[in-house]
């Protein structure tokens, strides 16, 4: 046991070290705008040229270009084969994707970035085992129906009836506190 005032296993409401005493600056401005769109990245798990690119595509679009940036990464493939209920998260989608487990209108897709439209009917390659893994995933997946994708589990049918609206979006965002402008600010440097 350690009695002394100075002991190494007592809580302190501070940082060790010399300098811990000192209180840590709050982050504002270019920071938080850093801090959003790196969530943003990671939770769609794109590449800092990948997102550079979408938002390019989102500027040149018409409408709002945070919106647009978001719809754009809701309608990624291995996003939608998430979404849909195919599989539990993004990354177990990718290398199902990749490995050209799934089809977009009868043809055999192996880009995870592949942007759907609507219209577009995503199903299983028709070979058994991929069937039977994937009626397994679908049956412990848990999914929130969406307006703009429709699901059959017992097909393994997905269709993308439209584009995703600003409810749609599953990254935890807060549209009132204009973390969507944000991450524009900071990439139209």
């Amino acid at each position: 046991r350690c009695y002394t005032e100075k002991c190494a296993i007592e809580k302190r409401n501070m940082p060790p070290g010399q300098h811990g005493r000192l209180r840590k600056a709050k982050m504002v401005g270019y920071g938080v705008q850093l801090r959003e769109k790196q969530k943003v990245k990671r939770i769609y798990g794109v590449l800092e040229d990948q997102f550079r690119l979408y938002f390019e595509m989102a500027e040149r679009t018409r409408g709002i270009t945070g919106e647009t940036l978001l719809q754009l990464l809701e309608r990624r493939l291995d996003n939608v084969v998430r979404r849909a209920g195919f599989t539990k998260t993004r990354p177990q989608a990718r290398p199902g994707i990749v490995h050209g487990h799934f089809q977009v209108n009868g043809i055999k897709v192996t880009k995870p970035s592949y942007i759907l439209r609507p219209g577009d009917v995503i199903t299983v390659r028709p070979r058994e085992n991929l069937l039977n893994f994937y009626r397994v995933l679908a049956e412990n997946a848990q999914t929130q129906p969406m307006d703009w994708v429709t699901f059959d589990p017992e097909t393994l049918r997905a269709s993308v009836q439209g584009k995703p609206g600003p409810n749609d979006v599953s990254v935890p965002m807060d549209y009132n506190a204009g973390m969507v402008n944000m991450i524009v600010e900071f990439l139209s440097r």
